[in-house]
């Protein structure tokens, strides 16, 4: 067996931040990572600008984290937006903050300030164990077990700092494995689900033995966005935004937002129904008076083009979810664009959302983010349970705990 003062598991930013803290107070740390290299879901998040946080006020960023603010909000006051500006400018990064209030890099990348945040932690005496996939406790119950390329490895820490994330890109290295670990050893986890995720929809009236599209939608549509649009459903007003059609239903921006009271209405009823609002620039009376207008020789779908500029994936969803005779009566077509019904029938599986909720209860935790059914681990990070919309929150909330975690493990006297 190999001795090590302190144990991180995981080696995406929450893991990387408790590193960090742990090191600049002097503490021995290794992080162990199941893959050839750490930060893989941070490069990942890089492809799209890295949004590292939201320049809204405090209150507001908070409340985003919904039915865990309460026990989210200490956490960011440790750690809030402006501490993630500070820290990467730290490290040679500045940011901006763009037109939707989103903070990046200010080169969009991830990489640069990965390498960067890596040499300040090797600098600070942080060692790296890679190709260490944690499987659980030896029989004394400190005992760490990992398998590695060469054979099974024991390290036995005088603490541990759990930072596995959830179950979303598990290619990546966060695959969910840990809750059954911890599940024998009486911590309460909550399932993990699909968070910021798409969804497959329900029958249609083109398709009505369902689930998903039909076959020549799907065929002409997939992977187009639909804009502008606004979506409304139980526990999401109205919100204008864009999304994309899939093969089997929608994903994309204002899905994601919408996703948590989505699925939890598929969860409680076995399917949810949302209203798409094809022309959110348009009044309803402004809306029915194109479409009550004359059209004289005209196709439906011509008169529609031409009165209300609707293009073809527009009016190729109006086929797909209404009747012949709904799309011949003016006045139930006319109030059809402005509240098309859809009903969703799942949500997209947990490994291709882009983060997940559910995990460690808060509730299983003491002060500091220890877990009490094992004194001297601490967790952190995505496999905490708890989830967020994108926009910068969920990085915040991760490096955030990550801290919080640290912090509580040198309280304790760093083990």
């Amino acid at each position: 067996m190999t001795p090590d003062p302190i144990a991180i598991i995981g080696g995406g930013p929450a893991g990387l931040m408790a590193a960090e803290v742990l090191a600049a107070a002097g503490q021995a740390v290794t992080v162990f990572d199941a893959k050839p290299s750490v930060g893989r879901k941070f490069l990942l998040a890089g492809k799209g600008g890295l949004n590292l946080t939201h320049a809204e006020p405090f209150d507001a960023f908070a409340g985003r984290f919904g039915a865990r603010a309460a026990q989210i909000e200490p956490l960011l006051r440790g750690f809030d937006a402006d501490a993630v500006r500070a820290w990467a400018g730290a490290l040679g990064v500045p940011t901006f903050v763009g037109t939707s209030g989103r903070v990046f890099p200010a080169d969009l990348k991830a990489a640069p300030l990965l390498r960067a945040w890596l040499h300040r932690l090797r600098a600070g005496g942080v060692k790296f164990a890679m190709r260490h996939r944690w499987t659980g406790w030896a029989e004394d119950g400190r005992t760490l077990r990992f398998a590695t390329p060469d054979g099974e490895r024991l390290v036995t820490p005088a603490a541990a700092l759990l930072a596995l994330g959830g179950a979303s890109w598990p290619q990546l290295g966060s695959d969910g494995a840990w809750a059954p670990l911890l599940q024998a050893r009486g911590v309460d986890v909550a399932p993990l689900r699909p968070a910021n995720c798409g969804f497959d929809v329900g029958p249609t009236a083109a398709h009505p033995q369902g689930p998903g599209w039909s076959a020549r939608f799907a065929a002409d549509f997939a992977g187009q966005p639909v804009k502008p649009v606004a979506l409304a459903a139980e526990g999401f007003p109205a919100r204008a935004g864009e999304f994309v059609i899939t093969a089997t239903g929608i994903e994309g921006s204002l899905v994601y937002a919408a996703s948590s009271a989505l699925r939890e209405r598929i969860a409680r009823d076995g399917s949810a129904p949302l209203q798409l609002d094809l022309l959110p620039q348009l009044t309803p009376e402004r809306v029915l008076a194109e479409v009550a207008h004359p059209r004289g020789s005209r196709s439906l779908s011509s008169h529609l083009k031409s009165r209300l500029h609707l293009g073809p994936l527009k009016l190729g969803l109006l086929h797909e979810l209404l009747t012949r005779e709904q799309m011949l009566a003016p006045a139930t077509l006319a109030a059809a664009l402005k509240a098309l019904p859809l009903r969703l029938h799942a949500p997209r599986p947990v490994a291709e959302a882009i983060s997940t909720a559910g995990g460690v209860r808060f509730e299983a935790l003491a002060d500091g983010l220890m877990l009490r059914e094992l004194p001297g681990v601490f967790a952190a990070g995505e496999m905490l349970d708890w989830e967020a919309p994108t926009g910068g929150y969920l990085l915040t909330a991760c490096l955030a705990s990550g801290r919080a975690a640290a912090l509580g493990l040198l309280a304790r006297g760093g083990r």
